[in-house]
């Protein structure tokens, strides 16, 4: 008598258990889709995994590695994509995988009362600011060329365990070039003592021209709008991944 394992194909995982379906997913900052498959129960078991170490870092890198897990598109390098972009495509991978419809509940600060709400992530979009500019000029001849936060921040724990200077810190890794006239640097050329020095030095309009890009970069958003019990009209703006659900 043969064993379950005796009579499966070798191939079994590959062609019995993996899902035919594709979807095409938009990535805001880039105007483009790719290609990708629903979570599956591995990728889920990653995510519980992380979520009971109860380390944030943890988290945000296991979302980082669903994403790309579940990419079927050759072009797509995960590590190019903005912060905003990454919580975005796990919505939409959530939505498509596990439910569109997720169960939210706030406590109202005025009533004191918790309120239930079903939101659906279909619905869920990333607003961009209507003004925001990225070269930040220091003179008429040089400036500084900011990109936005990039999803390898996921993957930087000297970055997510700072306890201070979280700004500056995040300042010195979104700078994409420096120029003088025609001369560009590359600000991967250059070490983060150095990019350190090169901001301390910076006049203080010119740093907070680059604080005021990065507290306007494009998030996801959606408005929860009720009326509580003492008859009040009330706003609930939902902006990140633990505003939506707790990662499943």
């Amino acid at each position: 008598q043969k064993t379950a394992y005796e009579i499966r194909p070798r191939d079994w995982s590959s062609d019995v258990c993996s899902s035919d379906l594709v979807y095409k997913i938009k990535v805001p900052s880039l105007k483009k889709e790719f290609q990708f498959r629903p979570f599956l129960v591995k990728e889920e078991k990653l995510l519980l995994m992380a979520k009971e170490s109860e380390n944030s870092s943890d988290i945000l890198s296991v979302i980082k590695q669903i994403i790309n897990n579940c990419s079927m598109d050759p072009k797509f390098d995960v590590n190019k994509l903005a912060v905003f972009d990454l919580e975005y495509v796990f919505l939409k991978l959530r939505a498509i995988s596990v439910d569109n419809m997720v169960k939210v509940s706030y406590k109202d600060n005025e009533d004191q009362k918790v309120y239930d709400f079903d939101i659906d992530l279909n619905k869920i979009e990333v607003i961009f600011p209507e003004k925001t500019e990225n070269n930040i000029k220091i003179t008429n001849k040089s400036g500084i060329v900011m990109r936005y936060p990039s999803a390898e921040l996921y993957d930087d724990k000297d970055f997510l365990n700072l306890e201070k200077d979280y700004m500056f810190e995040l300042i010195v890794r979104c700078i994409d070039t420096i120029y003088y006239e025609d001369q560009v640097y590359s600000s991967k050329d250059y070490k983060k003592e150095d990019l350190n020095e090169f901001l301390e030095s910076l006049d203080i309009k010119t740093f907070d021209k680059i604080q005021q890009f990065l507290l306007s970069v494009p998030r996801m958003e959606h408005k929860i709008q009720y009326k509580n019990s003492l008859g009040n009209e009330r706003e609930i703006v939902l902006s990140s991944l633990n505003d939506f659900f707790t990662l499943r």
